[in-house]
């Protein structure tokens, strides 16, 4: 998600959830609006449908703006937009549970909300573009084989990599883990690591990437966990023989590029979104890579992760609702290209948009060839016990083939907690 306020999807406190809608409001599968009957008379047209939508409060400036603006140009529907300071994720959630408000907001996927009928499938929705989009991304929707998020824009993670410093030390662009240590020792010198992926010796960031390059994934076949196989503990082994490698100790963490253009990392694992400000201090002395693959039975992954649209099932409007979707997050590819592009730098969802993005570059073919994401099943409480078996491993040594059993068992019982 875009920066630590939009990953945790900082949010709002406070206030009551919006009344119902208007009394010009009018049931989903009302008739349209000019049918004809008896004597050729014909029934007056309806007066717009009334639609509330809400957005966390991002951090960048002119989002607000810019998303009632678009709700503005919308002539279908009377969009309101509803901007959420305080906690967005628990006051959203009172407000899906509570009644018919909001009618489109947005969030992520969870298998709690479909399952507690808060809802609405759009697979109508998205049917035609479908192709337009990374099976990842839309599998991250998502539940049971029925999507209901269309995604509104990306942000994924990356190997930034100084070309120099690579070139000095006779070293290629890493495709391999086995390569990406080798890479890592040859570059560490002279007061420069090879490789910065956080303070905790890339446990929370790298943990996917690692499983990705396995071949594995966090859960599998929708029902069980994705890296009950020995390749896991192989891959997590490599974070540990980077040690003596990783920068440690920096003063900002691997989501700011700062070490790495302080040249204190010959290679950074972070945000895309730093693009801009690596290419503003090193012009074009730097490259990016997807992480790479264990074997040729692995594969290198980018992270892609991000908020989607949904359609509230207890809204009294939700064929006007999904037309509003639709017409904003599949067929105004403008407003799309801004939303992602103008406040800071992200990526557009759609493949055909993200294309036309010039300053991307290889980093727009890394999310089509590459881009990854954990689905709805991947909860906080699975990752917790993922992750700290990682840390384990790469910082203290322990044992890969243990701390992954642990970790697994540890998934096992959160995914029976979640599927019973």
């Amino acid at each position: 998600m875009r920066k630590t306020s939009r990953r945790a999807f900082l949010a709002m406190a406070g206030t009551a959830a919006l009344s119902a809608c208007g009394s010009n409001t009018v049931q989903s599968g009302s008739p349209p609006p000019s049918t004809a009957y008896s004597a050729g008379v014909t029934r007056p047209k309806p007066k717009p449908v009334d639609l509330t939508q809400w957005y966390h409060p991002y951090p960048e400036a002119g989002v607000q703006e810019a998303v009632t603006r678009y709700a503005a140009a919308y002539q279908k529907s009377k969009v309101a937009v509803r901007w959420n300071p305080g906690d967005y994720e628990t006051k959203l959630g009172a407000a899906l549970q509570a009644g018919p408000v909001p009618d489109v907001f947005e969030g992520q996927v969870t298998l709690d909300r479909v399952r507690q009928n808060l809802l609405v499938p759009l697979d109508d929705v998205i049917g035609p573009v479908r192709g337009d989009f990374t099976p990842s991304v839309l599998a991250a929707q998502t539940v049971e084989g029925k999507l209901y998020g269309i995604p509104q824009a990306l942000d994924t993670q990356v190997l930034f990599y100084r070309k120099s410093f690579l070139q000095e030390a006779g070293v290629r662009p890493p495709q391999t883990l086995d390569e990406l240590v080798d890479a890592a020792r040859k570059l560490t010198k002279d007061g420069v690591k090879g490789l910065f992926a956080g303070n905790d010796a890339g446990a929370a960031a790298l943990a996917g990437p690692l499983l990705w390059a396995a071949g594995l994934d966090y859960v599998k076949d929708g029902k069980s966990v994705g890296f009950d196989d020995p390749r896991a503990a192989t891959a997590f082994a490599k974070l540990r023989d980077l040690n003596g490698s990783l920068l440690l100790g920096a003063a900002t963490d691997w989501a700011d590029p700062v070490p790495f253009i302080d040249g204190l990392a010959a290679m950074q694992w972070t945000w895309l979104w730093n693009l801009p400000k690596v290419q503003d201090t090193m012009k074009d002395d730097f490259g990016v890579l997807a992480f790479p693959r264990l074997d040729t039975s692995g594969a290198p992954s980018v992270p892609v992760s991000g908020l989607s649209s949904m359609v509230h099932a207890k809204s009294l409007n939700t064929g006007a609702a999904k037309d509003f979707v639709k017409w904003l997050w599949l067929e105004r590819v403008d407003f799309q290209h801004e939303f992602a592009t103008k406040f800071g730098f992200h990526v557009p969802a759609r493949l055909s948009v993200l294309d036309k993005l010039a300053l991307a570059g290889d980093a727009a073919k890394l999310i089509r060839e590459n881009g990854r994401a954990a689905g709805p099943l991947w909860t906080p409480a699975a990752n917790t016990a993922l992750v700290d078996a990682v840390g384990r491993i790469a910082r203290d040594g322990a044992d890969p083939a243990a701390e992954t059993k642990a970790a697994v068992e540890a998934v096992k019982a959160e995914l029976g907690r979640l599927l019973a």
